[in-house]
This record gives C-alpha cells, structure tokens and sequence, in this order.
C-alpha cells in the first residue's frame, strides 16, 4: 500500500507526452476531469485508505462528458449555483474521453466539494457482462483514478463549478482555481494507531484469530481506533466512522 497524500500534483494538467490542452478539444479530449463520487462511497473512500478509485457503471468511452461551466474562471461565483446532472456521459463536446495520465478532481454532491485530486490510471482488465458465461458480450471495466491528495477529512467547497454527469470535462483554469483552494499539503509526522479488544480465548494464538475475525467483521464502522502523535500519548484519540468520538460515559452525561 502506497501513501500519496502529499504526492506533488501539478497545478497545470498536463498529460505524459508533455500536451496541456486548455479544456475540452473535440480532437482530442480534456487534460482535466471532474469525478463525482456515487451516493455512499464518500463515507467508503474516507474511512479506509485506498491507492485508487474505480467507477463502474459508466456509459461510453467512460468518460466522454461534457464540458465543466462556472461563473469566471469557472469556479467562485456565489450566485453560480453548484449544479450537477446525471443525464449520463455521453452527449458532449468532447469526444475524447479521459486518457491515462489526465488530472482529476474527485468531488462529491449536495453541497458540490473536492475530496481528492488523481490521475487517470489504465482501466481494469476487460470482463465479461455475466461472469458465468465467457462467450458473454464484453463490458467495460472499471474507470480507475489514483489518488494524488486526499482531502477527505477537510473537504473545499466547489461552488459554482456546474457539471454535465459523473464524469466532466474541466478547463485548466477551472482544475487550477480548485486546486489552489486545497492550500499547500500539511506536513507529515507520525502517529501510534492502536485498536485494544478484550478477547476470550484458550491459547494467544487463538485470542489473534479471533481479534483479526472481529477487526474484519465489525472494522472501522464499529470499532474505535485510538491514535496519538508519537511522544505524546496523553492526546490520544479515539476515532470512529473516520470521526473523533469520545469514549468516556462519563463525559456524556
């Protein structure tokens, strides 16, 4: 597992081969996207570290979508209402869908926030519609992101950024006046994580499988994890549903 949290992302979406079109070109496509998350895997996305996204489901070349509009630059204006239809990802103006290497904006709705920024990776490998019968007609695969900064915990509102589906068209102006609402990536440190279960068991060996059962049965929903930075126990916290929660009774009443 990869931690790319503070992974660089360039300002500027610019693909490998060194192109840097300015928005959606019907020749060839955007340099930036607008990704949002379906209803649900916001919550799935912050409580567990993932390397990658993927979407299934997209009609398509995946990702054909129409172009991002705002007021301005393309993001900002009050009175540019955050607004996002899910009439599919087809009918655009960019004919070209997201390419490996593409800059994403991962957002999520109702309000419209980034969550996270990535890079378009290769698509999984082709599938099958009914996985029973291999002489079924084929189906995409999943449309993969790999996260270069998460912001999960601290989402940046996106107001007046108006997208076309699940998957957007952005003009640079547009991913850069999102990007540079993220701020500079907070500094790095450690931390000690630790998750204490009472088990009854005959032997040690025993009382693990049984921690390592309730850990996947009951996991980060459930359980609180109780994190402190290196050195200074005493500020520990416990967390649960990715949010501090207080684990005195006492305090409560």
């Amino acid at each position: 597992m990869t931690d790319t949290d503070d992974r660089p992302d360039s300002t500027v979406p610019e693909r490998p081969d060194g192109t840097v079109p300015a928005g959606p070109d019907p020749g060839r496509g955007a340099a930036a996207w607008a990704v949002l998350l379906p209803p649900g895997r916001y919550d799935a996305e912050r409580l567990v570290h993932h390397d990658t996204l993927e979407l299934t489901g997209l009609t398509g070349d995946a990702a054909a979508g129409g172009p991002a509009t705002g007021a301005g630059a393309g993001v900002g204006a009050a009175d540019a209402g955050a607004t996002a239809t899910r009439a599919g990802v087809g009918a655009a103006t960019a004919t070209t869908g997201p390419r490996p290497g593409d800059a994403v904006a991962v957002l999520t709705e109702d309000p419209l926030r980034l969550v996270a920024l990535g890079r378009v990776a290769r698509a999984t490998a082709e599938r099958r519609e009914d996985p029973d019968d291999p002489q079924s007609d084929p189906a995409s695969g999943a449309f993969v992101v790999a996260y270069t900064r998460r912001v999960f915990d601290e989402p940046v509102p996106a107001d007046g950024l108006a997208l076309d589906g699940p998957v957007t068209a952005l003009p640079a102006d547009a991913y850069r006046a999102l990007v540079g609402r993220l701020g500079p990536p907070p500094a790095r440190r450690s931390w000690l994580v630790s998750l204490d279960l009472p088990i009854e068991a005959a032997t040690p060996a025993e009382a693990v499988r049984l921690f390592w059962s309730y850990v996947r049965d009951l996991g980060p929903r459930e359980l609180p994890a109780f994190v402190s930075p290196s050195g200074d126990e005493l500020a520990m916290q416990a967390f649960v549903l990715g949010a501090e929660a207080n684990q005195d009774p006492e305090e409560d009443d």
